[in-house]
């Protein structure tokens, strides 16, 4: 939030909980059945995570593990999950990539209600769309780098489709996140702040301290991998191998393809499945070295073979995400919305503010939308850097990237690139507050944030 309005949003959140609750008291029976057991309950506390042998990691995190617990649902079956803050400070769970109401989606901005530091908020919501989706904290950091998407507050949720997908033998869930953030510049002319990192992990383990995921030759495994960190995009490969990209963001593609390398920019997520049909001992890791060495990759390792684990670079590191969409055309919707992306010259402190038209959050202006119409939101991004855009409560269609026309792309993150452009459609199908922000924390924090709201 304004993170200067935090008191008067956090003021209105009491007042909505209040309100639900007084709502719930009043409609029930003077001998009312006991509340329904919560289908899961998280913790969010401090833990000591060691993600390689004498290297740990103070932070926050979900039933002390990193990710925190998978989330299974069946779509369209409600659920109910408790969530206990038992940190010194307010909290919030945003359930991402989910169609769910603006109370229950865990952003203040939307009037969500904070969790009360040692306090106790139970959500309540049907789980649709179904695929591979995600939940973590939803609160800002600003120039703390112990708080928000910098710590351990991320987990996976897998919502099952009614009908069997099928088509692999097992699936792996992997989430990408660094470690030990610190202050640094970047290069002149800018000279703003910007965030490094020391370690990078899959899940909870450095390269070098986690256990191989052992396979045998001739299995497909589906590997799904989420990109949980707070401002670094990355790009994979798996020397040896090709990725068949099945879905994004929980969505199957139009165009399932064979590539050597997959990229993911913060909050996506990837679906894709590998033959296993090279044997010998490898790791699925970063195409930086750098990255690599800070602990980003995991060894895969056939039944029977013997060996260090072996990286070789990619021919080529490449993504474009129209080689998973339809080259068709997408035209008709009801209304269409520039959005320039721009950076402001850094503060003092050196710290970069972001604009959307002109305007940072909060003064970016409302966009209003209509229930059942079709919005275009097409960018312009003016900065040299990549952003990773994020629609809450919806999905959307990817209709061009740098002037190609596409369509068939659902997503709820896309990453656009420095000094392009890129157009998407989303349909109003779900009534309330709605927040369009970059997932990227840094840039979240310092005004690239806007709300949309239905009229």
């Amino acid at each position: 939030m304004k993170r200067r309005t935090f008191l008067s949003s956090a003021g209105a959140a009491a007042a909505s909980l209040a309100l639900r609750s007084a709502t719930s008291a009043l409609c029930s029976p003077l001998l009312a059945e006991p509340a329904p057991a919560a289908d899961y309950t998280l913790r969010i506390h401090s833990i000591d995570l060691e993600i390689a042998p004498g290297v740990k990691i103070s932070t926050v995190a979900y039933n002390g593990q990193v990710p925190g617990p998978m989330l299974r649902f069946k779509e369209g079956v409600p659920v109910r999950i408790d969530v206990f803050n038992e940190t010194s400070v307010p909290e919030v769970v945003h359930w991402h990539g989910l169609h769910i109401d603006s109370y229950d989606d865990g952003a203040t901005e939307e009037g969500s209600p904070l969790i009360p530091s040692h306090g106790r908020l139970t959500y309540r919501f049907t789980p649709n769309p179904s695929g591979t989706r995600w939940y973590h904290t939803h609160i800002s950091a600003m120039s703390d780098l112990t708080r928000a998407t910098y710590t351990g507050q991320f987990g996976f949720i897998y919502i099952e489709p009614k009908y069997d997908s099928g088509s692999y033998d097992r699936e792996v869930f992997l989430a990408i996140h660094h470690w030990e953030p610190f202050w640094t510049r970047m290069p002149p002319p800018m000279n703003a702040r910007t965030v490094s990192y020391k370690y990078a992990t899959f899940n909870d383990k450095t390269l070098a301290a986690a256990e191989p995921i052992r396979v045998r030759s001739g299995e497909r495994v589906m590997f799904r991998i989420l990109n949980a960190s707070a401002t670094r995009n990355v790009s994979l490969a798996l020397p040896g191998h090709l990725f068949t990209v099945v879905g994004m963001d929980g969505n199957p593609v139009p165009q399932p393809r064979q590539v050597e390398t997959i990229a993911l920019g913060v909050a996506e997520r990837i679906d894709a499945i590998v033959e296993m049909d090279s044997v010998g001992i490898w790791i699925l890791g970063s195409t930086e070295a750098e990255e690599r060495q800070q602990g980003l990759g995991r060894v895969i390792e056939y039944a029977g073979a013997t060996g260090a684990p072996t990286w070789v670079d990619p021919a080529m590191v490449r993504w474009n995400y129209l080689d998973f969409a339809n080259p068709t055309k997408q035209t008709a919707h009801t209304d269409e919305v520039p959005m320039i992306i721009a950076p402001v010259p850094a503060d003092k402190e050196g710290f970069e503010r972001w604009s959307l038209n002109g305007k940072s959050f909060p003064d970016t202006p409302v966009i209003p939308v209509k229930k059942g119409g079709r919005y275009r939101l097409s960018f312009v991004n003016s900065s040299a850097e990549s952003h990773p855009l994020h629609l809450h409560r919806h999905s959307f269609e990817v209709v061009s990237i740098g002037g190609k026309p596409c369509s068939g792309l659902m997503k709820d993150v896309v990453t656009i690139n420095p000094y392009s452009s890129l157009n998407f459609d989303f349909v109003a199908d779900n009534p309330g507050k709605t927040l369009f922000h970059c997932h990227q924390q840094l840039h979240m924090d310092y005004g690239f944030m806007q709300l949309i709201d239905y009229v």
